[in-house]
């Protein structure tokens, strides 16, 4: 039997490669590739990892994608021969390698490689470069969702990248290539359903012959398709608002920017949804945002593409209109106005009327964003003040009237800190005897400055600030002080304080209150509170919790100024109060206008069906004496029954 006879029968399969071509093999190698629908010529053949072993080098594995599916793994040696000849001799190792997946023995160095791009999530490929072949992992396919059997080239991996990154990624491979240095290339692709899309993460890397000439490129692939939507999400948030999509601050500020640069300026609206704390607390915050979302997109329909809204907290937005006047600005103010307020607002199965205020303020060249903000804020604030549903235009006077407004804020707060606040009592009297029955507690400003301020002064001013409960809370500290001195204690003396609608929404008022009274052991029946009809309406469900609770300590509480809110006797059926004070207009001239006297008539016996006094308000005549007991009420206070005097008096003994 001749040498040639041998080698062809032989299990060990030998293959002969000169300048990168098989020139011989005999029939185990034929076999080792055939068997499993390889050729050891054309795409797929194992031709190109085996030509660039080193000849005289240890055995090493080398991995084989079968065209069938599966993976055969390869101990191949390679000897020099003569005439640059190689020859390669292969021995099939697949099933040992499978096993060292299923038994406890030491995996080798290719299965872990698999098994780590398996769980890595990671892919790789090589491209020889000499015969354009191809080899894919079977990770990668998994990956890139290609069905083991089909033929893996370069052309396949290049129509399965997304057409818009195909460019990108060629010219990175072409300049690698050129260069022979490494790259990293992010791009899309479109897995093997031509549908689903995902984002890759390429690393690379080119190995060339002793000549430099490259001969193939290995390349690791990584699904980083979660980290991208991420960073896509930040990106997003660093420009957007996520609630609603639109602008948030920040590239409102860089619009402002925008617009102080160029010659033609701008406009800024600032535009806040009023009343809309009402709507969170009686619909719950799930509605607001609804709502917060409708005008968005309302005023979004409204305007031109140039223009920017965006949303800078809470309800308030900001739409910045470049190269507009202010008489265009105030106009296009006005038509949100309008179409907010007729837009349907649906929650659950209600229709909300919601309305906007809007503050207009130009944009003059190298003004700065944070000037341009306040005052647009400033011109809010007016069309708030005018009753909302408006816009108002910024002008000087109003950064006057704001200037006195933060001046005075600071005066009050500047009293309390120095103790320079005066509280003083003006009586109640029963009208049936004569004899005082309490007093109602009255705020002054004694800090000895000029102007004189009153309370009309600055108590509105300090309801539309936090600082309205700081003064609330000083009041009732000081009331409550009063009632447990020895004098005020022997008398029986009894205060009534009044409380702004802001105090109400201090969920902790009611227990302070109480927890004050019993630290100063005073009797909850000797404090009475005060909230005008307005305020108790405008925070139905606070004003019913703190009424609720006090009353039901001992404490009283009275409904003020009912009548001057317009509101509706439902609204008196429905709170737990225990006096009405009747609103002095309807009071002053009860003996010249016989409404009055109905409305006094009206309101004293809805009072007494439910179990309240009532107190009459400017009583300043002795002849409303005789008509308001005539009526039926209760109490009454005004100058005619008594002035206010300071609260001290009170407490001395005389």
């Amino acid at each position: 039997m001749t040498a040639d006879e041998v080698a062809r029968h032989a299990t060990v399969g030998m293959v002969v490669v000169r300048d990168g071509a098989v020139t011989w093999l005999n029939d185990a190698a034929r076999a080792l590739v055939e068997a499993h629908g390889g050729r050891w010529t054309g795409p797929g053949s194992p031709l190109g990892p085996l030509a660039e072993l080193r000849p005289g080098s240890r055995r090493v594995a080398v991995r084989w994608p079968s065209p069938t599916g599966g993976t055969r793994w390869w101990g191949v040696t390679s000897s020099r021969l003569p005439s640059d000849a190689h020859l390669i001799e292969i021995t099939d190792d697949t099933d040992r390698y499978e096993a060292d997946g299923r038994d406890t023995g030491p995996p080798t160095a290719q299965w872990r490689l698999a098994r780590l791009e398996a769980v890595a999530g990671m892919g790789s490929w090589v491209w020889n470069t000499r015969d354009d072949s191809m080899e894919w992992s079977e990770a990668l396919q998994v990956l890139i969702g290609v069905e083991p059997g089909i033929p893996l080239d370069l052309d396949l991996y290049l129509r399965l990248v997304h057409p818009d990154d195909v460019a990108r990624l060629e010219a990175t491979l072409a300049a690698s290539l050129q260069t022979l240095e490494t790259f990293s290339v992010s791009h899309r692709m479109l897995l093997g359903d031509r549908t689903t899309e995902r984002v890759v993460e390429c690393f690379g890397e080119v190995f060339a012959d002793a000549a430099g000439v490259p001969s193939r490129v290995m390349c690791t692939v990584r699904d980083v398709t979660e980290q991208h939507k991420v960073l896509q999400e930040l990106a997003f948030l660093a420009e957007n608002d996520p609630l609603t999509g639109i602008a948030n601050r920040r590239r409102i500020s860089g619009m402002l920017v925008d617009c102080a640069y160029d010659p033609l300026g701008g406009a800024l609206l600032l535009i806040d949804i009023d009343n809309f704390k009402d709507i969170n607390d009686l619909r719950g915050h799930a509605v607001g945002d609804r709502v917060i979302r409708r005008v968005a997109r309302t005023i979004v329909a409204r305007v031109g593409p140039d223009a920017l809204l965006g949303r800078l907290g809470g309800d308030e937005f900001a739409l910045v209109v470049p190269r507009c006047g202010a008489s265009e600005a105030v106009a296009l103010a006005e038509q949100l106005c309008a179409v907010v307020a007729v837009a349907p607002m649906v929650a659950e199965a209600a229709t909300l009327r919601v309305t906007i205020s809007v503050g207009v303020a130009t944009i003059p060249g190298g003004q700065d964003a944070e000037t341009s903000l306040a005052q647009a804020d400033l011109a809010l604030y007016e069309a708030k003040d005018a009753g909302r549903n408006r816009a108002r235009l910024y002008s000087p006077d109003h950064y006057h009237q704001a200037v006195r407004r933060v001046s005075l804020l600071h005066r009050v707060g500047a009293a309390l800190d120095a103790d320079t606040m005066q509280l003083v009592a003006q009586p109640i009297v029963c009208l049936g005897t004569g004899g005082t029955t309490r007093h109602e507690v009255l705020i002054r400003l004694a800090d000895g400055l000029e102007p004189a301020l009153g309370p009309a002064d600055f108590l509105p001013e300090a309801e539309r600030t936090d600082l309205v409960l700081r003064l609330d809370r000083w009041v009732l500290e000081r009331a409550i002080r009063a009632l447990a001195a020895p004098h005020a204690r022997a008398t029986d003396l009894r205060l009534e304080v009044n409380v702004s609608a802001r105090s109400l929404e201090d969920v902790e008022l009611g227990s302070w209150i109480l927890q004050r009274l019993k630290d100063d052991e005073v009797d909850p029946g000797r404090l009475g509170l005060e909230i005008t009809e307005t305020a108790a309406i405008g925070s139905l469900d606070d004003a019913v919790g703190l009424a609720t609770r006090l009353t039901r300590a001992g404490c009283g509480f009275a409904l003020d100024d009912f009548g001057a809110g317009f509101g509706s006797f439902s609204y008196l059926k429905n709170l737990p109060f225990t006096a009405v004070k009747i609103a002095g207009e309807f009071v002053s001239q009860l003996d010249t206008d016989p409404v009055d006297a109905a409305l006094v008539t009206a309101v004293v016996g809805v009072a007494r069906q439910l179990g309240m006094r009532t107190v009459a308000e400017q009583v300043d005549r002795p002849v409303l004496v005789d008509l308001l007991r005539d009526l039926g009420v209760d109490d009454g206070q005004g100058y005619h029954l008594g002035r206010p005097r300071p609260l001290g008096e009170l407490l001395v003994q005389r």
